[in-house]
């Protein structure tokens, strides 16, 4: 039953494609810029089928040309052997001036000219030169009548009068028994009858066989010709098939390799050029494994590398923050000298050890071993945590933080520990490099994701800063300061976070304009956040978040020509 119900579903498909006609010049012009062998095919026949158009409307031509000169030199042929013949009979006969013998003897003539002639309509009529009382009259037989049908035309009355030893002969429509008509030939010549004078002779010749035979002929010809397209297309889809399904192979392989099956290789048959090519592919195939296996190996010694050295360090590195903390808490008790390098000793342990634990968390991404732990969280309740905790850090910068939630109150499924850190390291670089401008954290929602913007307008990227921004350790500052105690791996782990979470983190800077980074996390687990309830690029002025904020002025931005001295983290 069920393979009744999908037959059935597959011929109403199949039928539905057949009637949306209106479809199928798309489908076809797809298929002609996609497969190499339907294209050919259809070169092909289209050069085929000219080509034996041509040839048969050239032979057509030939044929019939041919057939009705061959017909008319066949005609004139029995016509002139009956006109000599009766000629004969005439020079023989002695009449001696009695009509009735000349009567007999036209007659006679007439029967003969029948017989002899191959034709059964013909006429005898007499060059009146003036009337004859022993003259007989003129003969008319079959479908030849000169005075009722005119079949007979004036020119090649006046021809055959003109000499009276040529043969003419002209095309004329003969009309048959049932009323329509057929293609034919009249002969003219004289005849001098004794003791009368001259006689003109008209004999008609039926040609309607010659269109039969022509229209065979060209009917045979299509039908060879139809036969030769068939054919050609058959042989060049053969042909064509042993060539494109090596090609089609390699592009199948190609496209696994590409795609990360490193074990796929060519099937080789032979030693043709497709041979050759195949053994060449997976010769570059077994290369290209071999190296890949190589810098996997490579790179995983790297992350196993990063991994062990970050693991060994956190010993001996809590000895040195306890050293270090218990010496800063005493710094009060040195000279300044001392309690300045004490200072500085806790905060670079406190940076170092930020560092070590930064480490760990990238060789846990690239080793993939990186497990969310899912959570009913809101987004903007979580941005309100996030900037009350980080609002000291604000103060101390002059920055005024604000946040602007039309949505993103609603829980969704995620991880609130990587992306409250994705949050703090967004805010964190907003207030460090906000120039003490305000910042806005803009958090909306739709049904298909949630959305948190963070917005400065401090100094703002170049393109070529905003392409590179989310690499590992790179900042646009050559100096590399920093004033809150980044690692340069903070937006790389973030980026990391929100792929782990099927998100999109995105950014968008100018120079002198500020900049704004976009967090879009899906509402449902393994879709895609589109669409994005918030742009990157939107309003990147922001009158309308300024306005929300309930400032009373808009905020002048002036334009900064200088690079910007700070990098991303």
């Amino acid at each position: 039953m069920t393979g009744a119900r999908g037959a059935g579903a597959a011929s109403r498909a199949s039928l539905s494609a057949w009637r949306d006609w209106r479809s199928w010049p798309e489908s076809l012009s797809s298929l002609w810029r996609r497969s190499l062998r339907f294209r050919t095919i259809l070169v092909t026949l289209a050069l085929t089928a000219l080509t034996i158009l041509v040839a048969c409307v050239w032979m057509g031509l030939a044929v019939q040309n041919d057939l009705f000169t061959s017909r008319k030199d066949q005609v004139l042929t029995y016509a002139a052997r009956a006109t000599e013949a009766a000629q004969l009979t005439l020079d023989n006969a002695v009449v001696e001036g009695d009509p009735v013998q000349l009567e007999t003897l036209l007659n006679t003539v007439a029967r003969q000219l029948s017989q002899q002639s191959s034709s059964d309509s013909f006429a005898v009529t007499r060059i009146a030169d003036g009337p004859s009382p022993i003259a007989p009259p003129d003969i008319f037989s079959g479908a030849l009548s000169v005075e009722e049908n005119d079949l007979v035309s004036d020119g090649l009355r006046t021809a055959v009068r003109g000499k009276s030893d040529a043969q003419w002969w002209q095309s004329v429509s003969l009309p048959t028994a049932d009323g329509t008509a057929v293609p034919g030939i009249v002969v003219g010549q004289q005849l001098q009858v004794p003791e009368v004078g001259a006689y003109e002779l008209y004999l008609a010749y039926d040609l309607g066989s010659a269109p039969q035979t022509l229209g065979f002929i060209q009917g045979t010809l299509w039908v060879v010709g139809v036969a030769l397209i068939l054919l050609v297309g058959a042989i060049s889809w053969f042909v064509l098939r042993s060539v494109t399904t090596p090609i089609g192979e390699a592009a199948d392989t190609s496209a696994k390799l590409a795609a990360g099956e490193l074990g796929v290789r060519l099937p080789v048959r032979g030693e043709d050029e497709l041979a050759t090519l195949g053994r060449s592919f997976n010769a570059m195939a077994d290369s290209i494994e071999s190296q890949i296996k190589e810098l996997a190996e490579l790179s995983l010694v790297q992350q196993r590398f990063v991994s062990d050295v970050s693991h060994e360090l956190r010993t001996p590195l809590t000895t040195i923050r306890l050293a270090a903390d218990m010496i800063n808490d005493r710094r009060d008790e040195f000279d300044p000298a001392t309690a300045r390098a004490a200072e500085l000793l806790n905060a670079q342990v406190q940076r170092f050890e930020t560092l070590l634990t930064d480490l760990l968390e990238i060789s846990r991404y690239d080793a993939g071993s990186v497990q969310l732990e899912l959570e009913p969280t809101s987004l903007a309740h979580l941005a309100e945590d996030v900037i009350a905790s980080m609002s000291t850090l604000a103060e101390q910068h002059g920055s005024d933080v604000r946040l602007v939630a039309p949505g993103g109150y609603s829980p969704v499924d995620m991880d609130p520990r990587r992306v409250r850190r994705i949050v703090r390291n967004l805010l964190g670089n907003a207030i460090e490099h906000g120039e003490g401008r305000p910042i806005v954290v803009t958090v909306d929602s739709n049904q298909a994701a949630v959305a948190l913007s963070v917005r400065d307008f401090g100094l703002g990227m170049t393109a070529v800063d905003v392409e590179r921004v989310f690499d590992r350790f790179w900042r646009a500052d050559p100096s590399r300061k920093r004033t809150i105690g980044g690692t340069g791996l903070g937006l790389s782990i973030a980026l990391g976070d929100a792929k782990l979470h099927n998100g999109e983190l995105t950014v968008w800077s100018e120079l002198g304009r500020g900049t704004n980074f976009l967090l879009a996390l899906p509402r449902t687990a393994g879709r895609a956040p589109d669409p994005s309830p918030l742009s990157a690029d939107e309003g990147h002025d922001s009158p309308a978040a300024i306005d929300a904020l309930g400032l009373t002025q808009p905020i002048v931005l002036p334009v900064i020509d200088a690079p910007a001295t700070g990098g991303r983290q």
